[in-house]
């Protein structure tokens, strides 16, 4: 089977960049330096592939998350990396090796009451989301000591600096992290967790103890626009469904992309907008031409296109499934049986 003999709209990987990334982030973060963040592929069959690049440790944003990398045997060791109350349903496995984030007197108590061991303090670095105040991580770290839970250290994320693009990018991330390391003597432990795709350059110096990354093993334009030595592993194959003279129009919309981070990408034409099942899109012109440009060239009813999505992570969750190929054969099918909740 090839790519073109897909039902559209269909998400696809191409082995060879995807196996280019990992080694490229495995040669910088090797073993345990990395922990792969699962919320951006949502897909245990990568998570497998990660792991045999000697990543046994996984960063997590749900329990859904959680619960299916141990399902799957993944479960060496899980960072649950984000704040939740309602975590009972993770009683069942509490005998793996699950860590989850507390930033509060309650996130601390509800991992007790559902029976998990293990908890990283979140300590708040400049992203105005989770995390507790420098100045009460150590009274927080006491709070679950006393519940009989061990603190295996701290996280912080300056998420608000992975598309950090001016010169001083190495000091903000410093200061981010001296934050975190003066908050990791108070609080002890051995884990110092921090950082993701946009910032790894920065944490090869920064002194953390494990880079929590996701994005850079499929990619999508906003990261491509870092420069970063990962390329691009997946799209979205779609199939033109209508042509006028001036634009074409293919089965991929909102429904099969993250838009967040604004439109896809269809090399070499213009994306005018996405709708519900569409995308319309136009030859490039360049400025100088208009208002009389040239004869536009577009691609016909039934031929195939690939968009590139703008940001990976939920695209990936608007799919049941991912199709591996190797330029152009499908070689695998893999499930993206992580998504929901």
């Amino acid at each position: 089977m090839y790519i073109d003999d897909l039902p559209t709209p269909a998400l696809i990987i191409e082995a060879n960049a995807l196996e280019h990334n990992l080694t490229a982030m495995s040669a910088l973060f090797p073993g345990t330096t990395l922990r792969p963040h699962v919320k951006a592929h949502k897909c245990t069959s990568l998570a497998k592939v990660q792991e045999r690049f000697g990543h046994t440790g996984f960063t997590c944003a749900t329990p859904r998350e959680v619960l299916g990398l141990a399902k799957a045997n993944l479960n060496a060791d899980i960072l649950l990396a984000n704040e939740c109350v309602d975590v009972a349903r993770l009683g069942a496995i509490a005998g793996t090796n699950v860590t989850i984030a507390v930033d509060s007197e309650e996130t601390i108590r509800a991992a007790f009451r559902a029976g998990l061991k293990k908890v990283v303090i979140d300590v708040f670095v400049g992203l105005p989301r989770c995390g507790c105040e420098p100045d009460d991580a150590g009274r927080l770290a006491d709070l679950a000591r006393s519940l009989g839970l061990t603190v295996r250290g701290v996280m912080g994320y300056e998420g608000h600096l992975m598309m950090e693009k001016t010169a001083d990018k190495q000091h903000q991330v410093n200061a981010a992290m001296q934050t975190l390391h003066a908050c990791a003597e108070i609080v002890g432990g051995d884990l110092i967790s921090a950082g993701g795709t946009g910032t790894y350059k920065e944490h090869l110096t920064s002194g953390i103890t494990e880079l929590q990354a996701g994005s850079y093993a499929l990619m999508d334009t906003h990261y491509a626009t870092l420069g970063f030595p990962f390329i691009q592993a997946a799209h979205v194959v779609g199939t033109v469904i209508s042509r006028s003279a001036q634009w074409a129009v293919a089965d991929v919309g909102l429904k099969a992309l993250g838009m967040d981070h604004g439109n896809p990408e269809v090399d070499g034409y213009d994306v005018w907008f996405c709708s519900d099942e569409h995308i319309t899109f136009a030859v490039k012109r360049d400025a100088a031409s208009l208002p009389a440009p040239a004869p536009l060239v577009l691609p016909q009813v039934g031929e195939r296109v690939l968009i590139t999505p703008a940001h990976i992570d939920p695209t990936m969750s608007q799919h049941e499934r991912a199709f591996v190929h190797r330029e152009g054969q499908v070689v695998d099918e893999w499930a993206i049986d992580l998504r929901g909740w």
